[in-house]
């Protein structure tokens, strides 16, 4: 498994930006899909965001896409979202994800939190409006 750490939430404002960081360690993060996923108070954590192990495709989900922008650097061990026009309704507790099992980012069964084997502790973004 991985271990990740994320970083980089706070509080902003309707329209702002703010970029996530992902730590990760151990010796398969490079060889792994990875992710970002949300959740909010009172619901299901909801899928955002997966790229590649080399980041040469990602799925992003319809209420992030043209916003948010998934990256990865496999020699830094880390893994970036960066957020742009953030709306209040993006507030949540954003978590890394990485150890894929799914095969077709195209089915909601592998954007599934149970197609990722490992978790970071996540990190608390609130958007006011």
């Amino acid at each position: 498994q991985v271990h990740l750490v994320e970083s980089g939430g706070g509080l902003v404002q309707d329209g702002d930006s703010l970029r996530l960081s992902c730590a990760a360690s151990g010796r398969t993060f490079t060889s792994v899909a990875m992710g970002w996923f949300r959740q909010a108070p009172g619901k299901e954590r909801e899928f955002v965001v997966a790229i590649s192990i080399h980041g040469e495709t990602t799925y992003y989900a319809d209420s992030v896409k043209g916003r948010f922008t998934i990256s990865r650097d496999n020699a830094k061990n880390a893994g970036y979202l960066q957020m742009n026009s953030l709306k209040p309704e993006d507030t949540a507790v954003y978590y890394c994800a990485a150890d894929w099992y799914g095969s077709n980012w195209g089915s909601p069964h592998d954007r599934h939190p149970s197609a990722f084997n490992s978790w970071g502790q996540g990190t608390q973004v609130t958007v006011s409006s």
